[in-house]
Order: structure tokens, then sequence, then C-alpha cells
């Protein structure tokens, strides 16, 4: 009877699926509803700034409204290219000024909606070794992207942290290279539930020392080395068809 538990637990132990990265990712997806972000429009308001993204099935129009007493700034990123407006008048840009508004507009997008934006032809998944945090067990994805389509921040590295009970996106961390580069490292501060989809406010860290490991900073995180530098909140989330 001994012998036949232990064949039997065996047996168990063998049968457990496993997940490879974009399995892991599509179910996030799914637990989340964000798979109903590639035909719908949202917008929000972010540090007080307003935000906006039109997608239909691969086309985007990613929308930053800056106001002051003077004058409204709209920067709109489409598929195909930038424009920027000063008072409903188009603004000439220089390819640097393209560049860093586009990267400013899209990073913010960006944030907004993951895990939606994870199964875009440029980004790349690998599933790393599954970790503990605060007692609870994660899948482990690191993302990269190609340098075609993966825009002007395509040498980034991403790594986002999946629970093994349901999917559910709780940590993300990035190390990038524009502005004498960094590593930051972000935390679910509250979860929204908008028309169904799952939006996330974090709580931004960055390590004691830039010069670490990147992919032990779950590590540092678990053994509280790490500071916290701000909040990502997101405010009057809207989302519409």
């Amino acid at each position: 009877m001994k012998y036949l538990y232990v064949s039997l637990l065996i047996l168990l132990v063998s049968c457990k699926p496993k997940f490879t990265a974009q399995e892991i990712i599509d179910q996030s997806l799914a637990y989340s509803m964000s798979n109903k972000i590639g035909d719908a429009t949202i917008s929000f308001a972010f540090r007080n700034n307003n935000y906006k993204a039109i997608r239909n099935n691969g086309t985007f129009e990613l929308t930053r409204i800056v106001k002051t007493d003077t004058t409204t700034v709209k920067d709109v990123l489409f598929n195909d290219g930038f424009k920027r407006f000063i008072n409903d008048s188009l603004v000439k840009l220089s390819e640097e000024e393209v560049n860093k508004y586009s990267n400013s507009v899209n990073s913010v997008h960006y944030f907004s909606v993951l895990p939606f934006g994870l199964n875009d032809k440029a980004v790349r998944k690998k599933l790393l070794d599954p970790v503990t945090i605060n007692g609870k067990e994660y899948y482990k994805v690191r993302v990269t992207f190609t340098e075609e389509g993966g825009g002007e921040d395509f040498d980034d590295v991403f790594i986002y942290w999946f629970s093994k009970d349901n999917f559910q996106l709780d940590y993300l961390a990035y190390k990038y290279h524009t502005n004498g580069g960094g590593v930051r490292f972000r935390d679910v501060k509250e979860e929204k539930l908008v028309n169904g989809i799952r939006f996330v406010d974090y709580n931004n860290y960055k390590p004691l020392d830039k010069d670490i490991d990147f992919y032990s900073i779950d590590k540092l995180y678990d053994e509280g080395k790490l500071k916290k530098l701000s909040e990502i909140v997101l405010e009057n989330i809207k989302v519409s068809k």
C-alpha cells in the first residue's frame, strides 16, 4: 500500500500542467479581460494630463493632452507616425523630438493596459525559473523586443511575475538604457475593474544599488531592499467600444 501511494504521488506530480511563457501570458490576458482592449477606446488621467487610446484590431491612435493656462499641447502617436499640436496648430518637430515625445506617450499607454501588448509581434518571451514572493508562488517571464517594431527602446528588458493561482500579473520590473539607464520594480497598489477589464495602480521602486543582478530583483524586493520612488495612479478610467 505504501508503494502504491508513492507511485500515485509521483504520477500526480508528473501530470501537473507545465505552461509555456506564451500560455501564461494568454491566460493572464483572459483573466484580466485585457483581450477586450484591442478594439476598445480607453481614456484616463495620469499626473494631471489626459490620455486616450483608440485601438481597432491592430491600428491605434494614442493621445496625450497637456493643458496650461494659455496652451493646450496634444500629442498623437499613430501606427505610422507622430504629431504634436499646440492650440490646434501642427508643430514641426526634429527627429530627436519625435522620438522623445513618442516614447513618452507610448510608455504611459503601454503600462496602463498591461498585460495587453505582450503578444505584439516585436515581443520575445522566455519563461524563467519560478519564484516565491511574500510566500506566494509566481511564474516569471522575461520579455525583450526585436529591433524591427520594438521602438526606440527595443533593447530594454522586462520581467513579469504572474500568480500561479490565477495568472494575475502582480509584479513587473524593467531595465532601461535612456538617460543613463536604470532599473525599476513595481508592485500592485490597487486594482480597478472597469467594464470587466482589470486596471492596476502601482508602487514604483528602484534598487539601492544600481549595479545589481537584474534577474534577482524579486529577491531584493522580498527582503525589503528596494526604495519606493513614486506611485503610478490612473484616474477617471473610461472604456467604450
